[in-house]
């Protein structure tokens, strides 16, 4: 590429970058860890996270002025997407500044090879920070040459505390009033909404998530893939953003997408998952071969996918609510499956060997539905052994104790405000 045109857009890129720090809050990350590592820090999420903020974040925290760091996104339509191009502003960098410099790479997935540049520059002591919107940069790509060099962050929209602090809200848990724990659940209603795309919370603007599924549907997808079936790629991704927290079948995807190869079906599924945008949840089986053939959930990074692209909110509000529990549960590094026998249970949460936790959602608790919530609890808390059981619900708050178990009911704002 022309030097000076790359000038003039690695100049543009910075000013762009700098312009963030009027918009940002730190965010639930223990950002030392990742700075003080020799590894290559990989930033992993769904586009429009906050994956740049949290690299200006890390450039500030750092302490760099702009002869000791060099940023670039290679998401911009005036590059050319060669790895060529690697160099070549590294190059620049240090003819501009004179020295080498700690290098922030954004979007890197859309250079093909470009492991094979910060493999070079890791070897020669360079800092790197590279950031992806796909999750291929957790595989192939790492495995074939960054093995053991790399230090992977997965970053999500902002959960409920980082809402709070972006929005400016304190709470004291410690010394709650009635009227506090009004506007609490008041500011929760709203996420339930808005979810936590740091844009859409700071512009209000649900309509964004449009543009967001546009982008990840025909950037991520179809045209990294080179697909053609794009209505019916689509049709899925409006299925499943309508079908959050349910059980779906490969027969009901090929009927509603009208795709009748399976492999296909898998394929699109498996893009999806790539780009962040849905996740899949197993039932647990001892048998690994079970939980591979069991019919899976699915579910969305963000309460606003399904809130604007899918079902009707006041109709399908109890799944939105354990659509949030299943994010959290991910945010807080949890290995996570359900559990199906005679009864139902959302999450059991599983370390090492063993399942420690077993967690049931619901919206509220009453007669109509209380035996039902509490027998699929307690059955998964019997088959595992477990004394104390959970039940998250929208604001509801006491505990249920017999001879052999203790199950907790707390209302969701509580939980997810809960120092982890």
């Amino acid at each position: 590429m022309h030097k000076e045109r790359l000038r003039e857009i690695l100049f543009d890129q910075n000013e762009v970058f700098n312009q963030q720090k009027h918009h940002l809050i730190d965010r639930e990350i223990d950002l030392g860890t990742y700075i003080d590592t020799q590894q290559v820090v990989i930033i992993s999420g769904i586009r429009r996270c906050g994956k740049s903020s949290l690299l200006f974040l890390i450039k500030e925290k750092m302490k760099l002025d702009e002869t000791a760091y060099c940023y670039f996104n290679f998401d911009d339509e005036r590059i050319i997407p060669d790895i060529e191009i690697l160099e070549q502003i590294y190059n620049l960098h240090i003819e501009i500044h004179g020295n080498e410099p700690v290098l922030f790479f954004d979007e890197i997935q859309n250079i093909n090879n470009w492991e094979k540049f910060v493999n070079r520059m890791y070897e020669k002591g360079t800092k790197l920070f590279v950031t992806g919107s796909n999750a291929k940069l957790l595989s192939s790509e790492i495995s074939t040459s960054l093995t053991g060099r790399n230090k992977v962050l997965e970053l999500f929209p902002f959960s409920f505390r980082e809402y709070l602090s972006f929005k400016g809200k304190t709470y004291d848990q410690e010394r709650l009033t009635s009227k506090q724990k009004a506007l609490i659940q008041k500011d929760f209603n709203h996420y339930l909404i808005t979810g936590g795309f740091p844009l859409v919370v700071r512009e209000n603007d649900l309509e964004l998530i449009n543009s967001y599924f546009q982008d990840i549907l025909y950037r991520d997808i179809v045209s990294r893939y080179r697909l053609s079936q794009v209505n019916e790629i689509k049709q899925i991704g409006l299925f499943f953003a309508s079908n959050a927290a349910k059980l779906f079948s490969y027969a009901t995807l090929q009927d509603i997408s009208g795709v009748k190869s399976l492999s296909s079906i898998k394929d699109y599924l498996w893009y999806y998952e790539q780009s962040y945008l849905f996740f899949y949840l197993k039932k647990f089986d001892f048998s690994v071969k079970k939980q591979i053939m069991n019919p899976k959930k699915v579910y969305t990074i963000d309460p606003a996918i399904s809130n604007h692209l899918g079902f009707n909110f006041s109709q399908n509000k109890g799944r939105v609510l354990e659509n949030i529990v299943f994010i959290e549960l991910l945010r807080r590094g949890k290995e996570i499956y359900y559990h199906a026998g005679k009864n139902k249970c959302d999450f059991l949460v599983k370390e090492g060997l063993n399942i420690t936790e077993a967690i049931q959602v619901a919206w509220v608790t009453d007669q109509s539905n209380l035996s039902r919530q509490y027998d699929g609890l307690q059955e998964a808390m019997q088959l595992h052994q477990l004394n104390r059981g959970l039940l998250i619900t929208y604001n509801t708050e006491s505990d249920f104790t017999n001879t052999n178990t203790n199950i907790q009911t707390i209302p969701v704002w509580k939980w997810l405000m809960a120092n982890q």
